[in-house]
This record gives C-alpha cells, structure tokens and sequence, in this order.
C-alpha cells in the first residue's frame, strides 16, 4: 500500500488528538480538523485529476449498482446515505438507490414487515451440516457479520445490536460461553421482541436463561434464616433496563428536590422484587432438585423460557415500588405484577428512548428529542403503551436525526467495520463468514459483539472524559469510554490489514473494490464515491482536499508496457482513499 510511514505516523495523530481531547465538545473537535490541513498529510501535492463536473461525477459514482428503478428526486443520495447510516450497519450504492425510490416512512414500513434471519437456525445449520463439529459461541461471530452484511433485515439487526447494548449478557462469562445456542436464541429474542411491544421484550429478556445465568437469577432461591435471595437481577433490570436511578422527566431531564435527584428506588424496593426472582430456573418436564440446579439437562433448556420451581420460590410477601404483592401469591402472578410495574412506570419511556437515540443517532438528544420519542413509547397513537416500532420511528424520523451539519456522536469500533465492509459489497469465500473476536485493542476493534466487560456494556450512556470540556458543558461522549491512544492505533493497523487482505477467519470475507478501481483514473470520481458510503457526503472541503493530493501522488499514465503499474496505482489510490477517510476525525464522529 503506498502509504508513506511519515502519512501513515500523522494519521494516528490524528485519531489519538481526538482520544485524548475527549475532551473537547465535537463541535470543537471539528473546528481543530478544518484549522489544521496538513494534519493528515505530510505533503501536499496538486492535484491532477481529471476536471470532471459535479452532476457527471455524481452519475460515475452512482452509475454501477444491482438496483433496479429510477431514484425519485425528492431525497439526495447524500440524506439517503446518512439515513441509512443511522438505520442500518452501512450505506451501500444498492441501499442508497431503494430508498430514494421508496422515501424513508415505506422504507421503514417494508423493514418493519420482513421476515427475520434467526442467528440460532446459522448455529443449527453449522452443527448439523456434514464435516463440521456443534457450533461454538465463535460461530456467533460468523452469523452475527453474515447478517451484518447480506442480511436483507438490516433495521432489526440494528436495533439488536443497540438493545445488545442495554440488556447486556456476555460471552466473557463462562457460563455463558459454554451455551452458544442459547446465546445466539438471546440476540433473536432482541431483534424479535424488538419490534414488538417493550413489555414483551423485558419478559422475554427477564426469564431468558442466558440472561439468568448473567444476572445470576436463573436457581436463584428463596430466603431463609441464613440467606437471602440474590439481588443482582432485581437491581439491574430496573437500574439499566427499564427505570434507571433517578425520577425523570418526559424530557429526560431530571426531577429534583430540595437541590438532589429523586432516586427511583430504593435498597428495599430491590429487596422486594429480588424476591419475585426466585426460583426461576432451566425449563424441562418436571421439577425436579437435579433439574433446577441444572444437571438433569433438558435438550431445549439453553433457549426456552425458564420455569418456576415452586419448592425454591420465595412465599412471603413482597413490596417494591408502591405495590406489594400478598404472600402465597403464585410465581407467574407475581411475575406479571412486577413487570407491569415496571413497564407502566413514567421513567420508561425517557429513559429507554435517549439510550436508544445515542445508540442510533447522537450521544447528546436535546430534551426536546427525547420528550417526542417518549410520547411515542407512552402512546404510539393509538392509544398503545411501548410500541417499539413507533419508538424507533420517532427516532429515526426526528428532524434532529435527518439535520446533518453537526457532529452527532463517535462511530464505535463495530460500527466502522460494518460499515467499511458494507460499502466496499463484502462477501465471504466459503459462505460462512467465519470470523473472529475482535477484541484485541492493540490490533483490532478494541470490541467484540456479546463480549461486554461489564453488566454495563462497553460504555456508560453517560460517559464523559473527566475534567474535559465535554464534560463541562454537560455533554457525553459514551464511546470514548473505549478509546485510548493504543486502542487508536490498533484499529488503523486492523484497518489497513483488513483493506488489504480480508476480515475474520483465514481473511474469509474478502471486500470487493471492483468498481472503486475503474473510478481510480480520476481521483475526484473515486474519492467522492469514498466520501458518499463512509461519510454520507459530508466530507470537509480541507479534508477532501487533503485526500486528493495523497491521492494524486501516485501516478496513472497508462502505457502499452505498464499494466502491473497501472494496476497497483488502482489498488494503492483506492487504499488511500479509504484509509485516509476512515482516519480521519471527520469519519470517526458522525455527524
């Protein structure tokens, strides 16, 4: 790759000046980008590409793709991509195309209807196809970016992989890693129940083996004179998955008294409901003492509801915020209650919205943002309490979403990958898209999918670098809770590794530049093909600018003789183009 040391030393600059000021507000990150020009580059170069007009070089751009239909012109490629980046893993040409012919509300609607790609039947699949041994917790990995790159559902694997985010289980728990059905059955749970009504979603996540086995729930057993029941669950189902710590308003904000937040719970309210969780364990055809503690093993147990055993659930009364529910009361009963109470609680609807809002569009929704989407959640228009659907609408409609000057949040790690591979038609060699983790921050994402350090996820919702200027404007920067100076540069030696050789396993899923290099003559064509997938045209003036030289400091004068040069000068200024974009501050925080 001709990437001088001298460029490829000043491009980590650049992403380590954005981890370590942290702490500047983004608005102020973007401004040091445009006041620094040569920040990328260690010379400039003038430009000799070919003078190409804007509408033809659009048309080159767009000219190559398996689309079908005319794009209306009520919506630019440039909005289409930036949606898409919000919606989806990545903007493709393809995608770019269907939904400037649909508009966004039918887009969503047609993503809304289709059916869903289930990640457990890929693990059943694998197990049981001829030569291959039972499916591991590393096969998720294979489905997981299989769907992240061909997967037609591509709204509801989104919305999985932020919900992944809030009712966390992970991989790095033992326990956990040895149920690899079950923990692809969790993902499925997130992208069906996902879309369905939130009240489902926290039962389905709350007798979830996976998540009993996380949260420590699952043969979690009454009190007695010498024990009581584990709290773990309890605590962080409300704390993280539904109410959160402190009272709120519709818009978010907090409610106050006499100058402090008003907690929305209690140690005794977590008391009360740890109760309700008890006795709750692996499902099977009887009730057996081996059969909750888990060593009579029921074939299904790693994916079915866990069921109550009635010997080992707690029979006294039980009280939690408000409400007590009678001793004797039977488990599903109590169940039902306390999740009831939950999902009705006016905290919910804030507090989910502005977790999902950060996960989709930007780490700091104004209040007003956050008020419309949980006036969706509270009432979806017809009258309907936590229709996730209209929830998600809300978000991805909401004028803050589509307004596209202002830098919104920092791609996470996972996110840049996808949505490299995304727009450069990634597809795997052998169809199985092996892959592996990638949490190696020296030399990869710094991130793994379901390989959280932490009940609280890679990052706090509301993280900020002490001491910063972030932080003290009230803002948060949630993802650069992960990102440090060897994590930045692990992920531009990962990056340049797999532009050149391939991603995941023996570098299976292989990107395809076919079409970048027939655009390589003319460095303005490729580069703003570059800009449309990975920045949805918002690419400064300065940067783009930048970009050309190093660009244009490869030479392309085609003659009889110099096939293999021509060639590689494809190849090398389609790398640079790619590399120097997805380097750059401008691409790491999304606007």
């Amino acid at each position: 790759m001709a990437l001088s040391n001298s460029k490829r030393v000043l491009a980590i600059a650049a992403l380590s000046i954005l981890s370590a000021c942290g702490g500047s507000s983004f608005n102020d990150e973007q401004q040091q980008a445009k006041q620094q020009p040569n920040l990328l580059l260690s010379e400039t170069v003038s430009s000799t590409s070919t003078a190409t007009s804007a509408p033809a070089r659009t048309a080159n751009v767009m000219g190559s793709t398996t689309a079908t239909g005319t794009a209306t012109a009520t919506m630019t490629s440039q909005a289409a991509a930036h949606f898409l980046s919000q919606a989806t893993f990545g903007p493709t040409i393809a995608s770019i195309i269907e939904l400037k012919n649909m508009g966004t509300s039918a887009w969503l609607d047609a993503q809304f209807g289709m059916p869903q790609t289930m990640h457990r039947n890929y693990m059943t699949y694998y197990t049981n196809t001829a030569g291959r041994g039972a499916a591991t917790t590393d096969e998720f990995q294979g489905s997981f970016w299989q769907q992240v790159l061909s997967g037609k559902d591509q709204l509801r694997q989104r919305v999985a992989f932020a919900l992944s985010q809030i009712f966390v289980i992970s991989t790095k728990q033992d326990h956990v890693w040895e149920e690899p059905l079950g923990v692809a059955h969790f993902y499925d749970i997130l992208g069906n129940r996902g879309f369905g009504n939130f009240r489902n979603l926290l039962e389905g996540v709350a007798l979830d083996p996976m998540m009993g086995i996380y949260l420590s729930h699952l043969h979690n057993s009454k009190e007695t004179d010498t024990r009581t029941p584990d709290e773990n669950f309890a605590r962080e189902i409300m704390q993280l998955m539904s109410i959160g710590l402190y009272q709120l308003n519709q818009d978010g904000t907090v409610k106050m008294e006499d100058g402090k937040p008003i907690p929305t719970y209690t140690h005794d309210d977590v008391m009360g409901l740890a109760k309700v969780f008890t006795g709750w364990s692996w499902a099977g055809p009887d009730q057996s003492e081996s059969r909750y503690l888990g060593f009579a093993r029921y074939a299904d147990r790693a994916w079915l509801p866990m069921q109550n055993y009635t010997a080992y659930h707690s029979t006294s009364a039980k009280s939690f915020l408000g409400v007590t529910i009678p001793g004797g009361t039977p488990a599903a009963t109590e169940l039902k209650i306390a999740l009831d109470t939950l999902f009705n609680h006016p905290n919910v609807g804030p507090f989910m919205g502005r977790q999902l809002i950060q996960r989709l569009v930007t780490s700091n929704p104004s209040p007003a943002y956050i008020s419309r989407v949980a006036a969706a959640f509270n009432n979806n228009g017809s009258g309907v309490r936590g229709d996730m659907k209209a929830v998600i609408r809300a978000i991805l409609l909401d004028p803050e979403a589509a307004e596209a000057a202002k830098p919104k949040k920092l791609r996470e790690p996972v996110l840049r990958m996808a949505n490299f591979l995304r727009a450069f038609n990634a597809t795997s060699k052998n169809g199985w898209y092996f892959a592996w983790g990638t949490s190696d921050v020296n030399n990869g994402l710094g991130m793994t999918v379901l390989q959280s350090p932490s009940v609280f996820n890679f990052y706090r919702p509301g993280y900020a670098p002490p001491g910063s200027a972030l932080a003290g404007a009230g803002m948060v920067g949630p993802e650069l809770q992960i990102t440090s100076g060897p994590s930045t540069a692990g992920y531009l030696n990962y990056l340049q590794r797999v532009m050149q050789y391939g991603f995941g396993k023996d570098d299976n899923i292989q990107a395809d530049y076919s079409k970048e290099w027939e655009l390589a003559p003319s460095s303005e064509e490729l580069l703003d093909r570059v800009n449309l997938l990975l920045m949805a045209g918002a690419m400064s003036s300065d940067l783009r600018s930048q970009i050309l030289s190093a660009m244009n400091s490869i030479a392309f004068d085609p003659k009889p003789w110099n096939g293999a040069e021509i060639a590689a000068a494809r190849k090398n200024r389609t790398y640079l183009a790619i590399y120097l974009t997805m380097a750059s501050p401008e691409y790491l925080v999304q606007k």
